[in-house]
C-alpha cells in the first residue's frame, strides 16, 4: 500500500489518499472502512443516452465519485472489495443520492474521508503502508565478504544492507590478515543485522552461505553477544535458521525460499505468531487464573489496564460497526499501551483470530495477578443497592 496524501485534524476528523498495490491491501483497506466513511474512487457507470432523434442508447463510462459508504463486501478468496453508496457529490453522470457499487481496484488511488480516525485504524494504516511492518521473515545471504541483508515481504524482498569486504588469502605460515579481515567482516554483518532488523516483527532470520561461512558467523554472532551482554540476540537465537546457499548474492535467496525446510519453518509466520500469544492466554487460563481476563471485564475495570502485559483482540471486535462499542475499544487499546503493555490484533482470516472473537474477541495476559475481581465487583454492587 502507497500512501500518497494525510491530510487529519486536530479533532481526528480528516482524510487520506492511499494506492493499493496488491491483494494484501484489499484486506486492509477493507479493515479500514466503515459504514459512514466518504470514498472517492474511480470506478465504471452504465449512462443511458438519448439522441437528437430519440433513439436511447447506453454506454459505460468511466467517471470519479464519492460514496457515503452503506455496505461493504470482501471476498477473502479473490481478495475483491466491494463498497455499495450513495452519491453525496454532484457528477454528470450520476444524480445526488443515487446509489453505486465501487469496486476498488490495484493501482488506482481512492481517497478515505473519515469524522473521527482513532489510533487503531491509523496503525492499520502505518502497517499497510510500512514495508518492514510486513517482512516476517529476514535473511543474511552471505560468502566471505559479502553479505546482503534483506527483508522478505509477502511480495517483495527489500535490500537492507550490502556488506563487503577485502579478505586477504592464507598466507604459508601466517593467517593473521586473513583473520582479522574475517573479524571485520563478521563484525559488519552483525552491526547491519542489529541496525536493520526488528525482532519484535520478524519471526525468522535465515542465514544462507556455501561452504561453513555460515556456521562460523554464527559462532562469532553469538560468542560477541554473551560478550557484550547483547540480549536482544540472545533472547532472539531460537529464530535463526542455517541454510546452504550457493552464493552470498542476493539472487541466492530464491533457491532458499524453495528448501522444503525453509518453506515448512516460514509457512504463514505472523499466524504462527498470534496462535503462539493465545496459546500463552490458556496456558496463563489454566495455571494462573488470576493474570487471565478475557470478555467485557476487560472493558468496565480499570485496574486491569493499567496491570496488562499483553492484550489480545481480535479484529471482528476492533472494527465493530456500533460506534460506542468500537469507542470502548480503541479507549481500552490506548489505555494499555499507554502503560506500556503490548497490543496484538488478531487476523480474522486466520484460525487464532476465530478463536479470539469466539472468546469474545478480547483476551488479556496481567503482569500481576489480580484475585478476586468478580467478587469485588459483585459486592461493590449490592452496597450500591
Amino acid at each position: 500500500m502507497k500512501l500518497l496524501h494525510k491530510d487529519i485534524e486536530k479533532d481526528n476528523a480528516g482524510q487520506v489518499t492511499l494506492v493499493p498495490e496488491e491483494a494484501e491491501d484489499m484486506w486492509h483497506t477493507y479493515n479500514l472502512l466503515q459504514v459512514g466513511d466518504s470514498l472517492r474512487a474511480s470506478t465504471i457507470r452504465k449512462v443511458q443516452t438519448e439522441s437528437p432523434t430519440g433513439s436511447v442508447g447506453s454506454s459505460r463510462v468511466r467517471t470519479t465519485l464519492t460514496l457515503c459508504v452503506e455496505t461493504i463486501d470482501f471476498d477473502s478468496q479473490a481478495c475483491q472489495l466491494r463498497v455499495k453508496g450513495t452519491n453525496i457529490e454532484e457528477n454528470q453522470y450520476v444524480k445526488m443520492g443515487a446509489y453505486h457499487t465501487i469496486e476498488l481496484e490495484l493501482n488506482r488511488k481512492f481517497t478515505l474521508a473519515k469524522k473521527s480516525w482513532d489510533s487503531v485504524v491509523l496503525d492499520r494504516i502505518d502497517q499497510a503502508c510500512d514495508p518492514a511492518q510486513k517482512a516476517d521473515v529476514a535473511a543474511v545471504v552471505m560468502q566471505e565478504g559479502l553479505a546482503n541483508v534483506v527483508l522478505v515481504t509477502p511480495a517483495m524482498t527489500l535490500l537492507r544492507a550490502k556488506v563487503e569486504v577485502t579478505i586477504p588469502r592464507k598466507r604459508k605460515g601466517s593467517c593473521t590478515q586473513h583473520e582479522k579481515a574475517l573479524e571485520r567482516f563478521y563484525e559488519a554483518v552483525m552491526q547491519a543485522i542489529l541496525r536493520h532488523i526488528n525482532f519484535d516483527v520478524v519471526k525468522c532470520i535465515l542465514v544462507a552461505s556455501p561452504g561453513f561461512v555460515k556456521d562460523q558467523f554464527i559462532t562469532y554472532l553469538f560468542k560477541e553477544a554473551v560478550r557484550q551482554d547483547n540480549k536482544v540476540l540472545l533472547e532472539n537465537r531460537p529464530k535463526f535458521m542455517l541454510v546452504h546457499s550457493s552464493s552470498g548474492h542476493k539472487y541466492s535467496l530464491k533457491e532458499i525460499l524453495c528448501d522444503p525446510t525453509v518453506t515448512s519453518r516460514l509457512s504463514d509466520t505472523k499466524a504462527a505468531g498470534e496462535v503462539k500469544a493465545l496459546e500463552d492466554f490458556y496456558k496463563m487460563l489454566q495455571h494462573e487464573p488470576d493474570r487471565a481476563f478475557y470478555g467485557s471485564v476487560m472493558e468496565q475495570s480499570s485496574p486491569l489496564c493499567l496491570s496488562v502485559h499483553r492484550l489480545c483482540l481480535s479484529m471482528f471486535t476492533s472494527r465493530h460497526q456500533d460506534v460506542p462499542t468500537r469507542s470502548r475499544y480503541v479507549r481500552l487499546v490506548d489505555s494499555v499501551r499507554d502503560n506500556g503493555g503490548n497490543v496484538r490484533i488478531f487476523s480474522s482470516l486466520h484460525v487464532s483470530g476465530e478463536q479470539l472473537t469466539q472468546l469474545s474477541g478480547v483476551a488479556a495476559i496481567l503482569r500481576f495477578p489480580i484475585a478476586d475481581l468478580s467478587e469485588a465487583e459483585e459486592d461493590s454492587s449490592s452496597e450500591e443497592d
